[in-house]
């Protein structure tokens, strides 16, 4: 069987998307007998675990660890769920570890996002590496990557999303993120105002904690930045690679999981400043070089498009902004309208492969329904994120900027076959 053929019989075994219990993956990891064998460290949050985890991994390959990093979604090919060295894996690497994962299971039904969990997690232990760093997908006490143990956790943003598993408030989410935390572990939390919820946790558990604010702490002005910790210090450091004004929170948190892990893994100044130099996430206020600018941004909840709003902002003047969104049809839409409504002078709304999502018609039904003021912005719909962009292109001019946002089905579905030819100068 191919990696394609694996990946569509771990779409028909569940019946079931998202079942929330450890029962399943917990039994089959036991018939595996897996062990991860290096210190680890779980990253769970709403926004930012993607950019926390990159960090992690940027600077642990500078201070010359040998990293393996597990994270979801992907934006174009499932290989990049799973990176060692900072590589993708190749797809017939995992191959022999779906193999073992079904002639384990017996017949256990598990989702598909259990089944590529303990494949990956199967292919990390049979390789020898220092640290392995597994990013949370949704929640935490449930989430699949729960079944193994951080040596460390790292808790980035908490604010309102998936609350149809997760709870109404931020209280209730927090709650269940905090279930990545661990009794005499250290718990990172990068949020600056956590919920009660989270501190309460941590208390209950004996849990490390170290708080933001209180255990650890940043300061910087336009040029360099400065970080503190319990007992290290670091000045005149660089602004990491990925833009945006929250990616010093996400640093600072990173720093701090290497602070508690000194005696793991220490790692000096100069793997720090070379990681947060080198660091690269796609999909993440991603701006493209060329004419006119494209920005790239999987922002799909309210908390993550107000920090994309407030980028924009920062970006400098555009005559105009052409946005190309698509999202899935359980996301507060009319929230993400309304805050980027007042920096969008044209709408490509957009169809997109999954059949959780809204269509490009009712996402333009709903834009049509929150119109307020004097807004007088386009509206066009397109049968997919690639089409969507096109139109963009066409109709914008160079000096133009066209922003890439929602879904990662939507920023994947136009990096799928690369970006089209534009003047100026491109990225890869």
């Amino acid at each position: 069987m191919t990696l394609a053929d694996w990946l569509a019989h771990c779409e028909r075994l569940h019946p079931k998307t998202i079942e929330l219990t450890l029962e399943r993956v917990e039994a089959v990891k036991s018939r595996l007998g897996l062990s991860l064998g290096a210190t680890t460290i779980v990253v769970a949050g709403t926004n930012g675990k993607g950019s926390t985890c990159a960090m992690l991994e940027s600077i642990a390959l500078a201070a010359g660890y040998r990293v393996g990093l597990y994270s979801k979604p992907h934006l174009v090919h499932f290989e990049e769920r799973c990176r060692i060295g900072g590589e993708s894996v190749d797809g017939a690497a995992l191959l022999p570890h779906f193999e073992a994962v079904e002639r384990a299971r017996g017949s256990i039904s598990l989702t598909y996002f259990e089944f590529t969990l303990l494949a990956i997690a199967s292919l990390l232990a049979a390789t020898p590496l220092d640290l392995v760093i597994l990013e949370v997908g949704l929640g935490g006490r449930f989430d699949a990557v729960n079944v193994f143990d951080g040596d460390c956790a790292v808790l980035t943003s908490i604010d309102l999303d998936h609350v149809e598993y997760l709870g109404p408030d931020r209280e209730s989410i927090g709650r269940e993120k905090a279930g990545i935390m661990r009794a005499g572990k250290p718990a990172i939390v990068s949020d600056p105002v956590p919920p009660r919820s989270v501190v309460d946790e941590a208390a209950r558990i004996g849990a490390d904690l170290w708080l933001a604010g209180r255990d650890f702490r940043h300061a910087g002005d336009r040029q360099q930045w400065s970080w503190s910790g319990r007992a290290t210090k670091f000045a005149g450091l660089g602004y990491p690679a990925l833009r945006g004004a929250n990616q010093l929170l996400n640093a600072s948190g990173a720093l701090a999981a290497f602070e508690a892990l000194r005696a793991q893994l220490p790692v000096s100044a100069q793997a720090i400043r070379t990681g947060l130099a080198t660091v690269a996430l796609p999909g993440r206020f991603q701006v493209v070089p060329g004419t006119p600018t494209i920005v790239l941004d999987v922002a799909h909840n309210p908390h993550a498009v107000a920090a994309l709003a407030q980028n924009l902002d920062q970006m400098g003047y555009f005559p105009r902004t052409h946005a190309v969104f698509g999202a899935m049809r359980d996301k507060d839409i009319d929230a993400i309208l309304a805050r980027m409504a007042p920096l969008v002078d044209a709408w490509h709304f957009t169809d997109l492969s999954s059949p959780r999502s809204a269509s490009g018609a009712e996402l333009a039904e709903r834009f049509a329904a929150i119109r307020v003021g004097t807004n007088a912005a386009t509206i066009a719909t397109h049968s997919s994120p690639g089409a969507a962009l096109g139109a963009g292109l066409a109709s914008a001019d160079p000096a133009d900027r066209i922003v890439v946002f929602g879904s990662f089905y939507t920023v994947g579905g136009v990096l799928e076959n690369g970006l089209p030819q534009r003047s100026g100068r491109d990225a890869a």
